[in-house]
């Protein structure tokens, strides 16, 4: 059962993001055979949600404790990514990241059932919730990171003036830059609500390995601290809002999944 609702689940994500690539492909006002309404790739993502979260309640709670392994923290991470994007495109126009996020689930997915190694631990529920802030911060900072992206890409097609169905559907610049910062002021009260919770939570950091992901975490806080702040007294904008992203991100990521990548899988 657990193969067979990995599998759909796959094949869901990978639908939606299909429904989605055709969406934005088709030319206004063309002709075509097979056209879906626009809610449809919100349904199918939403049923791989659902059957994603089957997958989590069997891959997570196991006897011995809660599972936390490399793929398995990147399911969870993937699942929160997507349904925060299902649930934020209910009211905003951010479709056009389930391009990039639903294909990215699917492979998470797929490389889990391929490469898992469960190792389960139990935890205290001060842990359990600062390990829930940390994931909820990063799942949003991925979505920033990803609409990021797209707002580059939004530039650079305007400074060169450069069209196409995928550009010419994205809201205007002044929009996609004003749910950037949306997200980014999201997932900064998150992960600072996640650092005050490690230091009060996790004991004997040099012990479990965590002395680094500590340091990158607070360094990815720094990066997003003086981004805010840029944008509130200097009106941060543009490239340099940017870079600024991309740099937190990457800097949170190494943090987030670096210590598991060497840990479990290098070593």
């Amino acid at each position: 059962m657990y193969t067979f609702f990995t599998f759909t689940t796959v094949l869901l994500y990978s639908l939606a993001a299909m429904i989605q690539y055709l969406q934005l492909a088709r030319k206004p006002g063309a002709a075509t055979i097979f056209k879906l309404p626009g809610w449809a790739v919100k349904w199918v993502a939403a049923a791989a949600i659902l059957t994603h979260t089957f997958i989590l309640q069997i891959s997570l709670h196991l006897e011995q404790g809660i599972n936390l392994s490399f793929f398995n923290t990147g399911s969870l991470v993937s699942w929160l990514v997507a349904l925060v994007l299902l649930i934020s495109s209910l009211r905003q126009k951010v479709d056009n990241l389930f391009i990039a996020v639903l294909p990215m689930a699917a492979l998470v997915l797929a490389l889990q059932i391929m490469f898992s190694h469960p190792d389960p631990k139990p935890y205290a529920l001060g842990v359990i919730s600062h390990i829930l802030l940390s994931i909820l911060a990063y799942s949003i900072f991925t979505l920033a990171a990803f609409q990021a992206v797209l707002l580059q890409l939004q530039n650079n097609a305007l400074k060169n003036d450069i069209g196409g169905g995928f550009l010419n559907s994205l809201p205007p610049l002044q929009t996609m830059e004003r749910l950037l910062f949306e997200m980014l002021w999201t997932g900064f009260i998150l992960l600072s609500a996640a650092l005050i919770s490690g230091f009060i939570y996790v004991e004997d950091i040099f012990g479990q390995h965590l002395a680094h992901k500590s340091f990158l975490s607070l360094v990815s806080w720094c990066v997003f601290a003086t981004l805010l702040f840029g944008r509130i007294f200097w009106g941060w904008r543009g490239h340099k809002a940017i870079r600024w992203t991309i740099g937190g991100f990457l800097s949170l990521m190494l943090g987030f999944f670096g210590s598991k990548l060497v840990l479990e899988l290098l070593q």
